[in-house]
């Protein structure tokens, strides 16, 4: 039964809210989107503590470039952390 526009954090049998995911990981799109940014989904595993139901869901959605697309889930925000790359350094190697 799918939670359209609901809490990841809603269990989608008996509808009680979990209190954190068990489990988070990344997916990066491999593709990008039409103005050339990529989509990086974060995902949760959860259990519901009242029917031991487990479900996965996405938690937010960011977008490279920008400070948030889509905040889903619960907590304090972040700044996005910037990583430079020297290419100069990589061929001297």
């Amino acid at each position: 039964m799918p939670r359209r526009g609901g809490s990841p954090f809603t269990c989608p049998q008996c509808g009680a809210r979990a209190s954190s995911p068990i489990r988070t990981w990344t997916l990066v799109s491999p593709i990008p989107d039409k103005h050339g940014r990529v989509t990086i989904t974060v995902m949760g595993a959860f259990i519901c503590e009242s029917c031991g139901k487990t479900w996965s869901s996405p938690i937010e959605k960011i977008k490279s470039g920008e400070e948030r697309l889509e905040a889903r889930g619960e907590g304090e925000r972040r700044e996005p952390e910037v990583i430079v790359i020297d290419l100069e350094e990589l061929r001297k190697e």
